[in-house]
């Protein structure tokens, strides 16, 4: 884990919510952990990642997670939507198909 100190301001962190119906959750989570964020971070376009788990949610439907990517600059993140980021989403659509939805933002620390 990242601490607060070593987080140099500029940071880019991209962000991805995502519901994952309950019948897939632990299988998800485990390929993220094992899979998904390890190839990710192979980019070497990345920091650091993080995995979470949002609490006190109506999980009737479905867990939702957060993934967090931190990378050093606008440009790095820039590079890895363009030249990484469509094979990594058809990954997870290829195994997981329409059991789960993601959202995708950036943040700057600031």
């Amino acid at each position: 884990m990242v601490s607060l100190k070593k987080i140099k301001i500029n940071m880019i962190i991209y962000n991805v919510t995502i519901k994952a119906n309950n019948e897939i959750a632990n299988d998800w989570v485990r390929w993220m952990r094992e899979e998904h964020m390890p190839e990710l971070m192979q980019t070497g376009l990345f920091i650091e990642s993080r995995l979470h788990r949002l609490l006190e949610q109506d999980e009737s439907e479905g867990v939702t997670y957060i993934a967090q990517y931190y990378c050093n600059s606008l440009q790095e993140y820039n590079k890895y939507i363009s030249e990484h980021s469509q094979i990594m989403r058809e990954k997870g659509i290829q195994r997981f198909g329409g059991k789960f939805a993601a959202f995708r933002t950036i943040m700057e620390v600031l």
